[in-house]
């Protein structure tokens, strides 16, 4: 994964059009469109001025919308998964963490999946239930375009779990790739694979070429259009990877951007973005569709624009302290759907802070592994471990907060702070580059408060079954299904199950 902020917030901005879904009926529950970018930041939108050149379509949004300045999902530390953003669940309750090894981070598998090797066996359990299960309760039909990362055998399949259609890839694009200790990753149509990245969707790594994000553009748009001719609700999940390693752009964007490559990928995605955008506005629809976009590394938007309407609205600011998680129970609510009730839901559901300004009081926990490292509560974030990653890989040149370190906070080594955490105030120090003395008033007194919440969370905590300690060469992607259709089967190796090792 490229460098994640060390400001530790992930920003979410919200625009949606209140009139519409507060309070004028809809003639089916809202569309619900999440688009999930990797690895970009705040920066990367023009937010407080005027709409940067490069990327109009999202700064408009930023421009029209709701700014919540108090949301999370990944830092150096610890975070949220995007299994939490389809299950509304902490990580350690719905499975995806490893006990191998202290605080092992695991939930790259889940948020960014920027280090998901292709040899985990395991993946998402039979007895979660995903959020596209879920909406069909209310008529939805339910798509992903581009990353799953939530399992690749067969089992984990996201048609098997709720989802209606499919087409992308289950792991990241990382390699080289030789066929013979590792395989190429398929793209997938469905059930089946459509072919291999590097091969049947070629990119040229020289000149940063490939043409998969204008794919996955085509692949929303005509979902969208098959969904509105049907007159039936959409949940659709655009999870494209155009920023993640290699970078890449089709032809009439890359070099547009003074900032090279990725500034060219941005320039596409925003472009795709504001092509979707339109068609809900050229097919009545954007009164009632929900948009969210995010990012793992800081920026995040809702768009519900008024249909016909021009003159940008005043950005709005909510400071509800929320996750990646409230996303599943917000999506329920827009449904008129209930989240299940024979399991523990950490999501809140953020329509009343969206539509009547009203803030909800709670704590968000950050886990890694099995670990507890650091919980935020109003405006104080407690770390009890820090750690981002070994020596041995930053020795490497793997730096997870370029000229961001921070003495004593973004460690090389798991230090232990359970009996007296390192303590932020995140209004004054939203970069938590400066901990609280431990001999304050104000840190005793948030200490005070934090402690109690944090031991009634873990006592009441029941852990789900660990999900990624198990790797084996042989369940890579050697043989998906319709390898043989298109004469790229590989023969396995033998199957010599072991345990995953962590290095981060």
């Amino acid at each position: 994964m490229a460098a994640v902020a060390v400001a530790t917030r992930w920003w979410l901005l919200l625009m949606l059009s209140t009139a519409e879904l507060g309070v004028a009926p809809a003639t089916q529950p809202p569309n619900i469109l999440l688009l999930l970018m990797d690895d970009m930041g705040w920066g990367d939108l023009g937010v407080y001025g005027e709409p940067s050149r490069e990327t109009p379509n999202l700064d408009r949004m930023a421009a029209e919308g709701m700014l919540f300045p108090n949301f999370y999902t990944a830092n150096p530390l610890c975070s949220p998964s995007r299994a939490a953003l389809l299950t509304g669940r902490l990580p350690i309750r719905s499975g995806f963490y490893t006990t191998n090894g202290h605080a092992r981070n695991a939930h790259r598998l889940c948020c960014s999946a920027a280090y998901t090797p292709q040899e985990i066996v395991g993946g998402i359990l039979d007895s979660e239930l995903l959020l596209p299960a879920l909406l069909k309760g209310a008529g939805y039909a339910s798509k992903i375009v581009g990353k799953w990362h939530l399992g690749h055998r067969p089992q984990f399949h996201p048609l098997k779990h709720g989802f209606d259609e499919w087409f992308g890839s289950p792991n990241c694009h990382f390699g080289p790739y030789d066929n013979k200790a590792r395989p190429n990753i398929p793209v997938y149509r469905d059930q089946e694979m459509v072919g291999r990245f590097y091969e049947e969707f070629p990119i040229n790594l020289k000149t940063g070429e490939a043409n998969l994000t204008q794919i996955y553009l085509q692949e929303a748009l005509e979902f969208i259009q098959r969904q509105q001719a049907a007159h039936r609700p959409f949940f659709l999940y655009w999870a494209v990877d155009a920023t993640h390693a290699p970078v890449y752009a089709s032809k009439p964007f890359l070099g547009t951007s003074q900032r090279g490559r990725y500034g060219d990928a941005i320039r596409e995605l925003d472009d795709s973005i504001g092509r979707i955008l339109r068609l809900l506005r050229d097919l009545g629809i954007a009164e009632n569709t929900f948009v969210f976009f995010t990012s793992d590394n800081g920026a995040a938007l809702i768009s519900a624009p008024r249909q016909g309407s021009t003159a940008p609205r005043a950005l709005q600011v909510s400071h509800q302290l929320g996750s990646i998680m409230d996303l599943f129970t917000t999506s329920l609510s827009l449904a008129g759907l209930e989240p299940p009730r024979d399991r523990a839901i950490d999501g809140l559901d953020l329509l009343p802070a969206m539509l009547q300004g009203r803030l909800t009081d709670r704590p968000i926990f950050y886990y890694r592994g099995n670990t507890l490292m650091a919980v935020t509560l109003g405006q104080y974030k407690a770390h009890f471990w820090t750690w981002t990653n070994s020596w041995e890989e930053f020795k490497r040149g793997i730096d997870f907060c370029p000229g961001q370190n921070v003495s004593g906070v973004t460690t090389h080594s798991q230090e232990e702070h359970t009996k007296l955490p390192l303590i932020f105030h995140l209004g004054r120090d939203p970069g938590e580059r400066f901990p609280l003395s431990i001999a304050s008033i104000e840190y005793l007194d948030a200490l005070r408060r934090i402690t109690p919440v944090v031991q009634q969370h873990q006592e009441a905590l029941v852990p789900g079954q660990p999900q990624l300690n198990v790797c084996n060469r042989a369940v890579m992607n050697w043989a998906p299904p319709g390898c043989e259709k298109l004469g790229k089967c590989l023969t396995p190796p033998e199957s010599v199950p072991e345990k995953c090792s962590w290095p981060h």
